[in-house]
């Protein structure tokens, strides 16, 4: 589903408040980053934060979901939906923020794939 303009510049708005954030549209939705890392990701105007098996607990223990683009029940187990009230809090944002953009730096980086002929 598509992020309506409000959303994103909401979202940007927010985090851009903690670090410097840019966006670039990906598969109908947003990918957001700081700097080269991808931390995060909008659609359907929810906000998916990256994490790992340190942080997942933390969303589940809100009753946050996994990213689920076809929803399927297969969800992204490395993308969870940031709680509503933790984007508005100034005070907390940047915490999970910073840990998300952690999880983003640990991450293995992906090859690059040989260009063919």
């Amino acid at each position: 589903m598509p992020v309506s303009a409000s959303y994103k510049a909401f979202v940007l708005e927010q985090l851009s408040a903690v670090a410097p954030v840019s966006s670039r549209a990906m598969f109908g939705g947003v990918g957001l980053y700081a700097g080269s890392l991808f931390f995060a990701l909008m659609d359907d105007d929810r906000l998916y934060f990256k994490v790992d098996d340190a942080t997942r607990p933390r969303f589940m223990e809100a009753g946050m979901g996994c990213f689920d683009p076809f929803q399927d029940g297969k969800g992204m187990h490395g993308y969870y939906e940031l709680p509503g009230e933790v984007l508005e809090d100034e005070d907390r944002l940047p915490e999970w923020m910073r840990e998300s953009l952690a999880v983003a730096a640990r991450a293995p980086k992906k090859k690059a794939r040989p260009k063919k002929a």
